[in-house]
Parts: structure tokens; sequence; C-alpha cells
């Protein structure tokens, strides 16, 4: 049997099958709970932010526009719901040490984790709109367009926020080193 891309399971879950939706569910829910735990740094605040976007999706889906790409919108999807879920919570808390993830050997983790965490601890202090470009930039390697088309937002104005960022994350850590 032939694997359906994403816009003939959106075509299919419009037609009443579950199945489908499930597919999509399968195939985009670790995309999905990865960027709301990096934001949150909970995995259960995740696990609820992961569940109510793919509910929002299947309750939307009729205003999917098949022209873009579906993981976009879900993903959009997504981080509203982080970012509405950090809103009502008004309180950051730093990411686990767990969380820093790599392609290195066991020897050049240990080397980077102390630094690893400072750039973790520092993503949490970011506000969550330049945390989110952060995010999606750096450990999604979503390009500006991407972002852009994700957040809704100008190209340009990514590349602002996105340099801001950075210089932001660049004075955290160097004001923590001094501390």
């Amino acid at each position: 049997m032939k694997e359906m891309d994403d816009r003939q399971l959106v075509q299919e879950c419009l037609k009443g099958s579950k199945n489908a939706f499930e597919q999509l569910v399968d195939k985009y829910n670790k995309v999905i709970f990865n960027l709301a735990y990096r934001m949150t740094g909970k995995t259960d605040d995740a696990e609820d932010i992961t569940q109510k976007a793919f509910i929002k999706a299947y309750e939307k889906l009729e205003s999917y526009n098949p022209k873009f790409e579906f993981y976009s919108w879900l993903y959009r999807i997504a981080v509203n719901e982080s970012l509405n879920f950090l809103k009502a919570k008004r309180k950051y808390k730093e990411l686990d040490p767990d969380m820093i993830t790599g392609e290195k050997n066991p020897e050049e983790c240990c080397l980077d984790n102390e630094l690893g965490l400072r750039v973790q601890a520092a993503i949490m202090e970011l506000d969550p709109r330049y945390r989110i470009l952060v995010l999606l930039n750096h450990f999604q390697s979503c390009s500006y367009k991407e972002i852009s088309h994700t957040l809704n937002i100008p190209e340009k104005t990514v590349k602002s926020r996105l340099f801001t960022a950075r210089k932001l994350l660049k004075e955290i850590i160097i004001q923590k080193e001094t501390i």
C-alpha cells in the first residue's frame, strides 16, 4: 500500500477517516512534543500542549490551506499553544540538564555539558517571542522563510529578532559568568 502524503491524509480526515489523522499524529507527535518541551522544560506541560495542539488542528482542519505545508500549519498551532501556556503560567523555569542532546560521544558531551547547561538556562530566560525563534532556527533547523511562515511574521522581522535573541543570549551568559 502506497504511503499517503500529508495533503492526502488531510483530505481523508476531512472525509471522516480517523486512521488518516492518527497517521498525522504519529508522524508529527515527537516534533510537536519536542517544541513544547523546549518551551516549557516540563514533560507534563509538553504533553498537555502537544495534545491541545493536535486537538486544535483536528478541530480546525477545514481551515488548512493545502498550498502550504501541513507541517508548518501544525507547527504554528503548537507554537501558539506553547506561547499561550507560557502567558498563562507567567513564570519560566530552567530546562533539565537531561535535555541537552547531540551527536557527540560521551567524552565530548561531558566537556560541553557546562556550556550547554548555561546556554539552555539562558534560552529559558529569553522572552518567549525570542526563545521560539532560537528553538526553530537552531534546534529545528528551520530557515528564515519557514520561520516567517510558521510564525506569520515578515522574514526581515525573523532576522532582526534572531539577531536580538543571539545578542541577549550572549549578554545573559556573560552576566552569569561574572556573578
